[in-house]
């Protein structure tokens, strides 16, 4: 009976011990519009601090593939206090499909978990301008193009051209007197000659990253001039 009794006692303890444990979240702590912001496959996570959230606020972050059941820790996203994390190592491939979630916690307790918008990178990514320096030849005006590049990925950390991983398009703009002239690379080359100009005259040069399929571009880049022979 003594052992019974015992058993009995010990049960009523882990039940009470299991109901002070429930976590109970917290609704206006929790983060919004969680939501991916890509530049060059940078891939950058960002939300917005509640308006009532306490100021010892800290966030954890998490993702996955699309289709995985396990959602991923993010190492270096864990109790900050920024309201953004920077997954662009975790979502290094721009073919598949990602989701990330935010939770917030504080001296009141947890926020829900609050899952953002999808990111395909090959889509949602945009452009910056090529960087572009220029020549003058007898032929012309060489423009020299360097696409944007990735943030460091893999083991090495080593930067890549984005047109490695996307074909891209770049438009030169040409201008001199008030008058502008378009040119348009046909896939990537490093350089473009300019023919057919007048001698002894200054030209401007700036450029755009242009995505075909979308026809997105990029802002241009800043204006080079130069003069030709």
């Amino acid at each position: 009976m003594f052992v019974l009794s015992t058993l009995l006692l010990l049960w009523d303890l882990a039940l009470v011990c299991g109901a002070n444990s429930t976590v109970q979240l917290q609704d206006d702590t929790a983060p919004f519009q969680v939501e991916f912001h890509s530049v060059n496959f940078r891939n950058v996570l960002h939300w917005k601090h509640h308006p009532e959230a306490a100021d010892d606020l800290q966030y954890f972050v998490q993702y996955k593939v699309y289709g995985d059941k396990e959602w991923s820790v993010c190492e270096p996203c864990q109790a900050i206090h920024e309201p953004q994390c920077d997954l662009s190592q975790e979502t290094s491939d721009p073919r598949q499909w990602y989701y990330a979630r935010v939770q917030a916690r504080s001296s009141k307790g947890l926020s829900p978990w609050v899952t953002s918008t999808r990111l395909y990178p090959q889509w949602d990514t945009t452009f910056s301008p090529p960087n572009i320096k220029l020549n003058v030849t007898q032929q012309g005006i060489v423009v020299w193009i360097r696409p944007p590049r990735t943030p460091p990925q893999g083991q090495r950390n080593s930067r890549i051209s984005v047109t490695k991983l996307l074909k891209l398009i770049f438009r030169i703009y040409l201008m001199h007197d008030g008058v502008e002239q378009i040119l348009e690379t046909d896939g990537c080359p490093k350089k473009v000659l300019i023919e057919h100009l007048s001698p002894q005259t200054t030209y401007c040069v700036q450029a755009v990253t242009v995505k075909p399929l979308s026809g997105l571009t990029s802002s241009r880049s800043p204006k080079s001039c130069i003069s030709t022979l």
